[in-house]
C-alpha cells in the first residue's frame, strides 16, 4: 500500500536521532487543513507531520490538544532512529504518482462529488523505524501522504508492518514494544476543538491499522482535510468536543 519512497525517488531523510525533526519545509502549494492554509511543515521522527512548529514530544496525547499547533499523526509514538530505520520525505509533481493518488482517492469522496485530481503531493515515510529503549529488532513502517489540487486537500495514511506501539519511556516493554501508552493516529486541528482519532488510537488495537481501512484496502486510510470530512464510521469517531456528526459526511 505504500507509495514509492527512498533516495531513488529523490527523498531526503531526517537525521538519526531520538525525537528528531526535519528542517522547516516550504511547500510548493498551500495545503489547507481544517479550514486554514499552510505554506510550510515539519516531518517529526516521532510519527507526526506538523504545521507551524515541530513536535518533538514522544508521548502521544489524546486529541484535541488545546494550545497545540495543527498536525497529522500517522503513528505518533516514541521513535528512535538511532536504533534503526529512516524517516524520508519529499514533495512531488510526478505524473505517475499523482495519477495513482487520483485513482486511490476516488473511493474517499461521496457519490456525486468530483473525483480528486491532485496536482501536488507530499510524501513522508517512516521505514522500519525502531522504538526508544528497544532491546529487540521490532520495527514499524508507515507513511503519510498530503495531496492537493490547489483547492481540495486530502491525507492518506498507509501502514506497512507495525510491530510495536510503545517506547519504554511510555511504559512499553523493551522486548515487545507493547503495553503502556500506545501510539496515536489521527488529526489535531490546532483550534482546541476539532480533531479526528483513527479507530483504535491509543489502544493496543492501533497495531492493527495495517489490516484495517476506510477504503476497503487493508492498511490504507484516506480523509479530506481542507474542511474535514470523515470517510467512515462509527459516527462517534469524528467530531468536535461540542458536537458529534450524525453521519460521516455531515
Amino acid at each position: 500500500v505504500l507509495y514509492p519512497f527512498g533516495p531513488g525517488v529523490g527523498d531526503e531523510a531526517t537525521d538519526h536521532e531520538d525525537d528528531g525533526t526535519s528542517p522547516e519545509i516550504i511547500l510548493q502549494e498551500n495545503f489547507s487543513f481544517f479550514g486554514r492554509a499552510h505554506r510550510s511543515l515539519y516531518v517529526n521522527n516521532n510519527g507526526v507531520v506538523s504545521f507551524g512548529t515541530m513536535v518533538p514530544e514522544f508521548t502521544p496525547q489524546p486529541f484535541p490538544l488545546p494550545g497545540h499547533h495543527p498536525f497529522v499523526a500517522p503513528y505518533w509514538a516514541d521513535v528512535d532512529t538511532r536504533l534503526g530505520g529512516e524517516v524520508f520525505y519529499r514533495q512531488s509533481r510526478d505524473p505517475q504518482l499523482l495519477a495513482r493518488l487520483a485513482q486511490d482517492l476516488a473511493p474517499a469522496v461521496p457519490p456525486g462529488d468530483p473525483s480528486p485530481q491532485p496536482t501536488w503531493a507530499f510524501v513522508a515515510t517512516w521505514d522500519r523505524v525502531a522504538f526508544f529503549g528497544a532491546a529487540s529488532d521490532k520495527e514499524n513502517t508507515f507513511q503519510a501522504v498530503l495531496a492537493s489540487d490547489g483547492v481540495t486537500c486530502f491525507v492518506l495514511l498507509n501502514y506497512g508492518d507495525l510491530q510495536w506501539t510503545t517506547g519504554i519511556a511510555n511504559q512499553g516493554d523493551p522486548h515487545t514494544g507493547l503495553g503502556g501508552i500506545p501510539a496515536q493516529a489521527g488529526f489535531n486541528s490546532g483550534d482546541g476543538v476539532h480533531y479526528y482519532n483513527v479507530p483504535g488510537s491509543r489502544t493496543p488495537a492501533v497495531q492493527s491499522l495495517s489490516h484495517r481501512s476506510n477504503l476497503g484496502v487493508p492498511g490504507r486510510w484516506a480523509f479530506r482535510v481542507d474542511h474535514f470530512k470523515a470517510t467512515e464510521g462509527p459516527p462517534e469517531t469524528p467530531g468536535t468536543l461540542s458536537k458529534t456528526p450524525e453521519a460521516p459526511w455531515s
